[in-house]
């Protein structure tokens, strides 16, 4: 016990701070004669051993080395390179549709193939999904026979015949179960089944006999599988079939011409006001000495618009017409707001041009500069053919039919010349504050006497649906965003333009081009699972900072998204310039909700205005009433399509200083 310290007794303090009980000491521990022996090296029992040891294990060496990637055939599974494998370098579109394809075969074949098999089939097949499937399903029999073949070998050279029966047995199993997994039934995927594409078996041939399919074949499958996906007409049918058609109606007009009054009173009649609601609308406009804009605050629900009693932003509500659902956009009459008129005409299948009869204000509206010639043209522009004219305000000329035919002589003419179809234009007289000719015939003796027609709301009911784009490629443009209710995420709303989107559907924001997915989708507060062409929706996305999100940007379909731009070659029509559009001239672009500067960089030719023809190539200017061919440059990429792919997304407009001068089509 000599050279063991006593614990009991000992004086700590005599001790330095370094030298305590418990710290780790330098010194090597010591080790016995007898254990040293285990570290002495016999040369030659060593030697002896190693090459007992490899040539005893050459076969299995050789087995490692062959069979380095592949599968260990007794239990079935794989061992994948995934973990440290690295993808190409490629550009953001190509790495999107890399990422999709991979996803997608991965839902088909499981964890089958590595990460590395993967990329090099999808990108010899340029991306093609098919292709990809059956080059992996298909082409890779050959190999993994050779494979098998190479190491049943070597497992016959070092194995008992007891364990080269198993391995047999196990190698036709897994044929079976390779057969098995290849004609999947049934996929389920973004909340509704589809049928899965056909893989072909390994056995059928093309008749030249080379083990693929000829190009008619290949084709046909690759439209069967794409029908089979997204089948977006039976999907619709399944889900909207037994409801009223989908309408968005937007309301324009000069500023004070009664487009709120006329609207409200329309939705109060229908009953989608209550009463009580109506009695204080009443009370407080009363109140501010505005009793006349009682109805008018059923739209404009702000403080700042009913203080200043004019609509600012795009009000929305919805009623309903014996055969329609009816989304109703109130857009702003002033001219400082015209940006949220394009805005709201942007959604709009049809519209309603309110004018005022009384005499001098339809004049000031119409021929002294005022916004009704701008909004007819601006909601023509933007693809929007059916509209009603609503003559408001007539009672206040006694129900005059002179009146009426006046203004209706006048309004024929222009918006004939705007592109209006005579059969497509409805004009009806009516009266915002008394309600007259909204939703009853009318009870006064002095308008029964000549008008007996149509009232406003039957003829919105005769409004024909125009054609959904509900099989070409999601898209939609994003006109607000904002947090949403919960931690999942953030919203953004917006109209979809084409295609449909569903939950847990994974889409693409342009031009940032991140990958998102999207959690939740609401119509009119209501959650569904699936949103179509034509829907007013708020959706829910995660996996992107919202930072990086802008009103105006585009959600897309990863595997088609929308084309990134600097420049665009666009057919414009000029409208009333101040000056004449030179090369050089800036602009301000609107593309549904996005607003971006813009230069005219080129003047390629000048048409005309009925046939199309060229009667100028690169004219100095651009005057009044002109039609041209011009090219537009941006500072940065924005999101935009042709007129000819998409026409939804193919219209914009350029406007100057709080006017447009000029709406067209990308070409």
């Amino acid at each position: 016990m000599s050279r063991h310290r006593n614990v009991r007794n000992t004086a700590y303090d005599d001790y330095d701070d370094d030298d305590i009980v418990g710290s780790v000491s330098d010194e090597p521990e010591c080790i016995s004669p007898t254990d040293a022996k285990q570290w002495i090296f016999d040369r030659a029992k060593g030697q002896s051993s190693l090459e007992q040891f490899l040539s005893k294990n050459e076969d299995i060496q050789e087995e490692v080395e062959e069979n380095n990637d592949d599968r260990n055939i007794f239990d079935g599974k794989v061992r994948r390179d995934s973990e440290h494998y690295q993808l190409p370098d490629l550009n953001d579109i190509d790495k999107s549709k890399l990422l999709s394809c991979m996803e997608e075969i991965r839902n088909i074949i499981g964890e089958t193939y590595s990460d590395k098999r993967l990329v090099e089939a999808i990108m010899s097949n340029n991306f093609n999904f098919d292709k990809a499937l059956d080059c992996l399903l298909n082409g890779e029999n050959n190999n993994t026979q050779q494979q098998r073949s190479k190491t049943t070998e070597t497992i016959e050279k070092g194995i008992s015949n007891v364990l080269y029966e198993k391995s047999q047995q196990m190698k036709q199993q897994r044929t079976k179960l390779t057969i098995k997994i290849t004609p999947a039934s049934k996929i389920k995927t973004s909340g509704f089944e589809i049928s899965s594409p056909k893989v072909q078996s390994p056995k059928t041939q093309s008749p030249s006999g080379s083990g693929r399919n000829s190009p008619d074949e290949e084709q046909n499958k690759s439209n069967r599988t794409k029908e089979a996906l997204r089948n977006a007409r039976e999907l619709y049918e399944k889900e909207r079939g037994s409801e009223k058609e989908q309408l968005h109606l937007v309301v324009i007009g000069h500023v004070d011409a009664g487009k709120s009054t006329m609207m409200g009173h329309l939705l109060y009649d229908l009953g989608n006001v209550p009463q009580r609601l109506m009695h204080k609308y009443e009370q407080e406009s009363k109140k501010l000495g505005k009793q006349s804009f009682a109805f008018a605050w059923v739209l404009d629900e702000t403080g700042e618009e009913r203080t200043r009693g004019i609509t600012m932003d795009c009000g929305l509500q919805r009623f309903e017409t014996p055969t329609k659902q009816v989304t109703l956009l109130d857009a702003p009459g002033h001219k400082d707001f015209i940006p949220n008129m394009i805005c709201g005409a942007n959604q709009a299948d049809v519209a309603i041009l309110v004018v005022d009869a009384t005499r001098g204000e339809f004049e000031a509206g119409f021929e002294q500069g005022g916004q009704t010639r701008e909004h007819a043209l601006l909601v023509r522009s933007l693809g929007v053919s059916q509209l009603c004219v609503a003559v408001n305000k007539l009672d206040n000329e006694n129900w005059s039919q002179e009146r009426f035919n006046d203004i209706m002589t006048k309004l024929k003419q222009f918006l004939k010349q705007a592109g209006f179809k005579d059969s497509e234009v409805h004009y009806i007289p009516c009266s915002g504050l008394t309600g007259e000719n909204l939703v009853k015939p009318s009870t006064e003796p002095a308008l029964k006497s000549w008008y007996n027609g149509k009232t406003l709301l039957e003829v919105v009911d005769s409004f024909k649906v125009p054609e959904r784009a509900i099989d070409k490629p999601f898209r939609m443009s994003i006109s607000d965003v904002f947090k949403g209710v919960g931690s999942a995420g953030f919203c953004i709303s917006g109209r979809i333009a084409s295609g449909h989107v569903c939950v847990n559907d994974k889409v693409l924001m342009c031009p940032s081009r991140e990958q998102c997915v999207v959690k939740y989708i609401t119509i009119d507060d209501v959650q569904v699972q699936t949103a179509f062409a034509g829907d007013q929706v708020a959706i829910t996305i995660t996996g992107i900072d919202p930072s990086n999100v802008s009103v105006g940007f585009i959600l897309c379909d990863t595997l088609n998204p929308v084309p990134l731009e600097t420049k665009i070659k666009a057919r414009i029509i000029v409208f009333n310039v101040k000056t004449p559009i030179t090369i050089g001239y800036p602009v301000l672009l609107h593309h549904h909700s996005l607003v971006e500067p813009a230069i005219i960089s080129k003047l390629k030719a000048q048409l005309h205005k009925g046939t199309g023809e060229v009667i100028k190539k690169n004219p100095r200017c651009l005057t009044n009433n002109s039609c041209a061919l011009i090219e537009l440059s941006f500072q940065r990429a924005i999101a935009i399509e042709k007129y000819s792919e998409l026409k939804e997304m193919g219209r914009i407009m350029l406007r100057v200083g709080g006017t447009t001068i000029a709406a067209g089509l990308v070409f």
